[in-house]
């Protein structure tokens, strides 16, 4: 069966080379895309999603400052950070996923983004301030504003909203190690960020991070377990807290080089599941995640204690190469990585961050990847990367780019509260909470251009119907983001347009 299913795998690429869609093969010539702009409005997409007072220098200007009472309620500052998608809760988890992808995008290509490289500081710092608000207080960690089944029983502008903004918390009676270890993830890859440019708030991220890395480990629970009623569906954590503990070890190791983490993983990474074959990376599994990050302490740094990794990363970056005996990965018609119908377009950004910075340790290290035997180069992963980040630009069955503001064709009625509202500036009056929904059923375009914004994309037939209402697909969100802005720093370097 696996025969057969690689022979039709290979007609299929085939068939779509005749077609000018082939699934993962090598670019050859001029890049398809500009790539560059696509990074700039990838990045000012964040200023988009802001709660709290905005800046002056906020670029965003149909959004106005929002939420600036969050965390009054438990008397705690709680404002900033960001609303995770088309809604107005802030949920801790997603929100500290998307600032290490954001933190991890600026340490491995910040070099290549020039004139962009500031405002991706910016968003990191952003997300990294509320974070410390968040973690203000020992043995706890403020993991969610806004009472989620009130808030999406309202379409209201994020200005506007009157909704309540219960403030939701995991301390040692009510743990929740894996909203906490991603936290520390965060504020650990941050300090990294500003290690040099800001050295003091990089001392402060770092000395965080280890005190909510060890409340973490310490109240070991799955926060989901006695908050569910609040965090679920939303964001239940499915896969556990393991996954973040390593993650959190394992970025808390690369900022403070220290042995005590290199200890932790070694002696639990089995434990915490080091060599689990999860091969979906996003908001809720960091397995693949953690295996990448810490083959880099082998292979670049020739850290032989962690030479199991590269093993355990090999695992997972085969699991993606079309046509080899390991491949794991189903593929659309189209040639788009398809995981699942929900917002699927998360996974298609952070497997093409972690193909291409695993492609850079590779490089580093002058490796290669044996996939059952088969041979694959940094080059070849660098490609199926490239022709992911291309599908999403654009080059797809419908000629439709997921990202919007960008090309000809993009989606116009992406599932957001804030952009399918006027803006203040073009209603000053209060838009309440069932007025809203007039908005929701529009068939109008949104009246504010999202710019940046990746929706959660096509369906397993490289269909798009866009739709506000469909919200598997029309949603954008921090987390699809986040990665891609590191995956357009290198795309748009290595194509000579930065």
């Amino acid at each position: 069966m696996a025969a057969i299913l690689r022979c039709c795998l290979l007609l299929a690429l085939v068939a779509g080379l005749l077609l000018g869609n082939a699934a993962a093969l090598p670019h050859h010539g001029p890049a398809k895309h500009d790539y560059r702009d696509a990074l700039t409005k990838s990045i000012l997409f964040f200023e988009g999603q802001r709660s709290g007072r905005l800046p002056p220098s906020q670029r965003v200007s149909w959004r106005r400052s929002s939420g600036l009472s969050d965390g009054s309620s438990a008397k705690v500052d709680l404002t900033g950070g960001y609303y995770d998608a088309g809604d107005n809760v802030k949920f801790g988890f997603p929100l500290a996923f998307s600032s290490t992808m954001l933190a991890w995008s600026v340490l491995e290509f910040g070099g290549m983004m020039k004139g962009e490289l500031q405002h991706a500081r910016d968003a990191v710092r952003w997300g990294a301030d509320y974070l410390l608000k968040a973690t203000a207080h020992p043995d706890t960690v403020y993991v969610q504003v806004g009472d989620a089944g009130k808030d999406h029983a309202c379409w209201e502008r994020p200005e506007d909203m009157d909704t309540p903004r219960t403030v939701y918390k995991v301390d040692p009676s009510t743990p929740g190690s894996d909203v906490a270890a991603e936290t520390a993830a965060a504020l650990a890859a941050a300090s990294l960020v500003f290690r040099k440019s800001d050295p003091a708030y990089s001392s402060r991220l770092v000395a965080r991070a280890k005190r909510v890395f060890e409340f973490a480990d310490k109240h070991r629970g799955v926060y989901s377990a006695k908050l569910s009623s609040y965090v679920c569906p939303y964001y239940c954590s499915y896969s556990g807290y393991q996954d973040e503990l390593l993650w959190g070890a394992a970025w808390l190791h690369r900022a403070t080089k220290s042995p005590v983490y290199l200890s932790y993983i070694k002696v639990n990474g089995q434990l915490l599941g080091a060599d689990e074959q999860d091969n979906t990376f996003g908001w809720d599994n960091k397995h693949a995640g953690a295996r990448i990050l810490l083959s880099k302490s082998f292979l670049v740094q020739k850290l032989g204690a962690l030479q199991e990794y590269k093993a355990h990363a090999d695992s997972f970056i085969c699991s993606m190469v079309p046509g080899t005996p390991t491949d794991q990965t189903t593929y659309t018609r189209g040639g788009l990585l398809f995981k699942l119908s929900d917002s699927n377009m998360q996974y298609v950004t952070s497997s093409s961050f972690l193909l291409l910075t695993y492609a850079k340790y590779l490089v580093s290290a002058k490796k290669t990847v044996s996939c059952g035997g088969v041979a694959v180069t940094p080059q070849r992963l660098r490609a199926i990367a490239r022709r992911q980040v291309d599908y999403l630009l654009g080059s797809n069955p419908m000629g439709m780019s997921y990202m919007v503001g960008y090309g000809a064709k993009y989606p116009k009625k992406l599932h957001h509260r804030a952009s399918s509202l006027p803006s203040v500036a073009a209603h000053p009056g209060k838009i309440g909470c069932s007025q809203g929904f007039t908005g929701l059923y529009s068939a109008a375009a949104n009246p504010n251009v999202h710019v940046g914004a990746v929706v959660g994309g096509p369906n397993q037939n490289d269909q798009f119907p866009d739709q506000r209402s469909d919200y598997e697909h029309s949603e954008p969100a921090t987390y699809i983001n986040a990665p891609l802005v590191g995956a357009l720093a290198y795309l748009a370097h290595s194509s000579g347009q930065l």
